[in-house]
C-alpha cells in the first residue's frame, strides 16, 4: 500500500508531519525496482573483421597452432594505459568494455574519451560497467549513453539512482557484483587482467597506487572473451542505462556535457609530466610486432553470469579449473593476491600440498600497505596454521613504489598490491580478476586466463622475488610459536615483533574485525 500513496497530499499537511512525509519519500524510493525482463537490443560480437587495421596488422596469429594464443604481459602502468588507449584508437569496427570500476577520476575520463572519440568514428562501442561505482557519475553517463554508437549497460544495478541506500532492503542482490575486466577491440586484439579504471591503476594517484598485471592478447583467446563479453552482455541483469535513467530525448545537451568534461581531462594529462610519459609508451606501442607475444596454449576461464543469482558450480564457476590448476603443482605454487584471505578448505589444501613436498609461496599486502583492513584482518587468523606446514607468507611493504611511478612522478605515493595471479611449476599462469578469498570464489562473477607460457611465468616470479626479497615483509614463527617479520633493510636482516609499520590503532582495528562475522563476505 505504501507505493500507492499520493505524494502530493502528504507534503498538504503541518509540519511535523513534513519530517515524517520525508521518510515515507524515503520508503517509496526503497519500493523502485527494475524491470529485468524488459526487452533490451540483441548484439553479438563482430566476426566480419579480419580487414581491419587490427585484423590485417596481427594476421600472423591466424597461423598459431590449434589452441594457442599469444600473450604479452603488462606489468608497468604507464603501459597498462598506453596500450588501452592505443588499441581503442585502432579500433574500426567494434570496442566491448567491460569492467567493474570506471572512476569519474581523470584517468576514468581519458579513458571514456579514447571511448567516444571512436564512437565518433562511427566504431560500435558497447560499454557494460558493474554498478557498484558509478554513484557520482549519473550526468557523465547520461551523456555517454545518448551517444548513436555507444550503447550503455549497467550490471545489477540500483533501482534507486539518487537514494542508493534505500536499496539496502535489496542487499542479497546488490552483494553480487560483476568484477571482470576486459576490453576488446574489433574481436582481434583483448587486454584482460586486474585493473580496473582509475587513477590508482595506472600510477597517476598522488596519495596511493597499486601494482597490477594484465596481459595483451591476440588469437583465439580473443573471440573466446568476445563470447564471454556476449553472455555477460545478453544477461538480464545487464540493464540498458536509459531504462535506469528515464531521461528524455535531448537536443544533445547531455552528450556535449560529457565531451566538454573528458576533453578538458585529455588536455590536462597531455599537459602533464605523466602525459609526457604516457605519450612515450604509447609510441613504442605504436611498433608491437609479433616478437612481443609469446604463443602458449590456454583457457579462457570466468564465472557463468548466473552467479548473480547464486552458487554456481562445475565448469560454470571459475573456482573449478583454477583448483585443478592449483592442486597441479609437483614443485612449486607461487600465488599473488592483494585480498588472501583462504577458508578453512582451503587452508587445508594448501597445508596437505606443502606436506607433500611442494613449496608454497603467498604474496599478500601487509598490514601497512592494505587498503581494506578488515580483509587483512579475515587473513590474519590463516598465517599460523600455513607457517606451521612450511607454506611462506611474504607482506608487501607499503612504500613498495611499482613500475611506472618514477616516471608519472608518483614515487613518493604509498603503495598496494592488486595483482591476482599465480604461477605452476614456474611454467604455468594464471592472472586475471580472481582473489584468493570468499567474495571472488563465492559471490562476485570473475575472469581471467590459464596459459603454459613459461617466459610470462618466469618474468611474473621475477617481479615478485624482487620485490619479496627488498621490498616486503616475511612473517615467521619464533621459537615460541608466536608470529615475527623479517626485512632486508641495508643489506642486513631486522627482526619485528608487531606488524611493520603500522600504527597501535590499525593493529587494534585489524584485530576487531577478526570477531565480526564478515569473513564470508571478504
Amino acid at each position: 500500500m505504501l507505493c500507492s500513496i499520493d505524494r502530493k497530499r502528504v507534503f498538504e499537511t503541518t509540519p511535523f508531519a513534513h519530517c515524517l512525509a520525508l521518510g515515507l519519500v524515503l520508503t517509496l524510493n526503497a519500493c523502485a525496482s527494475i524491470d529485468f525482463t524488459a526487452p533490451k537490443s540483441q548484439s553479438h560480437a563482430l566476426t566480419d573483421t579480419d580487414t581491419t587495421q587490427l585484423g590485417e596488422s596481427l594476421a600472423y596469429s591466424h597461423g598459431y597452432p590449434e589452441g594457442h594464443s599469444g600473450f604479452h604481459l603488462l606489468s608497468d602502468a604507464i603501459d597498462a594505459l598506453a596500450v588501452r588507449l592505443l588499441v581503442a584508437d585502432a579500433a574500426q569496427r567494434s570496442l566491448d568494455v567491460q569492467y567493474y570500476l570506471i572512476n569519474n577520476d581523470i584517468i576514468g575520463r581519458v579513458f571514456l574519451a579514447y571511448l567516444l572519440k571512436a564512437a565518433d568514428r562511427g566504431v560500435r562501442v558497447r560499454l557494460l560497467i558493474d554498478d557498484i561505482s558509478t554513484r557520482n557519475m549519473e550526468e557523465l553517463l547520461a551523456g555517454l549513453a545518448s551517444h548513436p554508437n555507444l550503447e550503455l549497460r549497467l550490471f545489477n544495478p540500483f533501482a534507486n539512482r539518487r537514494f542508493r541506500g534505500a536499496d539496502a532492503w535489496d542487499f542479497a542482490r546488490l552483494n553480487r557484483r560483476m568484477h571482470n575486466k576486459s576490453l576488446t577491440a574489433d574481436n582481434q586484439v583483448t587486454i584482460v587482467g586486474g585493473r580496473n579504471i582509475a587513477r590508482e591503476y595506472f600510477a597517476a594517484n598522488m596519495e596511493y597506487n597499486f601494482g597490477d598485471l594484465d596481459t595483451l592478447a591476440i588469437g583465439p583467446v580473443v573471440q573466446d572473451t568476445s563470447a564471454m563479453f556476449d553472455a555477460f552482455w545478453a544477461h538480464e541483469r545487464a540493464v540498458p542505462y536509459e531504462q535506469l535513467s528515464e531521461q528524455q530525448p535531448d537536443q544533445g545537451e547531455r552528450l556535449a556535457a560529457a565531451v566538454a568534461k573528458l576533453e578538458d581531462a585529455v588536455e590536462r594529462v597531455n599537459n602533464s609530466v605523466y602525459g609526457k610519459a604516457l605519450s612515450s609508451a604509447y609510441s613504442e606501442y605504436l611498433a608491437t610486432s609479433a616478437s612481443r607475444f609469446e604463443v602458449a596454449p590456454y583457457r579462457l576461464v570466468f564465472d557463468s553470469p548466473d552467479k548473480v543469482f547464486g552458487k554456481v558450480s562445475g565448469n560454470e564457476a571459475i573456482v573449478t579449473p583454477l583448483g585443478e590448476a592449483a592442486r597441479s603443482a609437483n614443485q612449486k605454487l607461487l600465488v599473488i593476491s592483494p585480498y588472501f584471505v583462504p577458508r578453512a578448505a582451503g587452508i587445508k589444501s594448501l597445508q596437505g600440498m606443502a606436506d607433500t613436498g611442494v613449496q608454497i609461496d603467498v604474496v599478500t599486502n601487509g598490514l601497512a600497505a592494505i587498503d581494506h583492513i578488515w580483509v587483512y584482518g579475515g587473513y590474519a587468523p590463516a598465517r599460523k596454521p600455513l607457517l606451521r606446514h612450511g607454506v611462506r607468507l611474504f607482506e608487501m611493504r607499503g612504500d613498495q613504489g611499482f613500475s611506472g611511478t618514477v616516471e608519472a612522478g608518483t614515487e613518493k605515493a604509498k603503495s598496494s598490491l592488486h595483482t591476482k595471479a599465480f604461477v605452476v611449476d614456474k611454467r604455468y599462469v594464471f592472472m586475471g580478476s580472481f582473489n584468493w578469498d570468499p567474495r571472488s570464489s563465492g559471490i562476485n562473477t570473475e575472469l581471467g586466463i590459464l596459459m603454459d607460457a613459461p617466459k610470462i611465468a618466469g618474468q611474473i616470479t621475477g617481479l615478485v622475488e624482487t620485490t619479496s626479497a627488498e621490498r616486503g615483509y616475511q612473517p615467521f614463527l619464533n621459537e615460541r610459536g608466536d608470529i615475527n617479520w623479517r626485512s632486508m633493510e641495508g643489506g642486513e636482516w631486522r627482526i619485528h615483533d608487531k606488524e611493520p609499520e603500522s600504527s597501535w590503532g590499525r593493529r587494534a582495528a585489524a584485530k576487531l574485525t577478526r570477531l565480526l562475522p564478515i569473513r564470508s563476505q571478504l
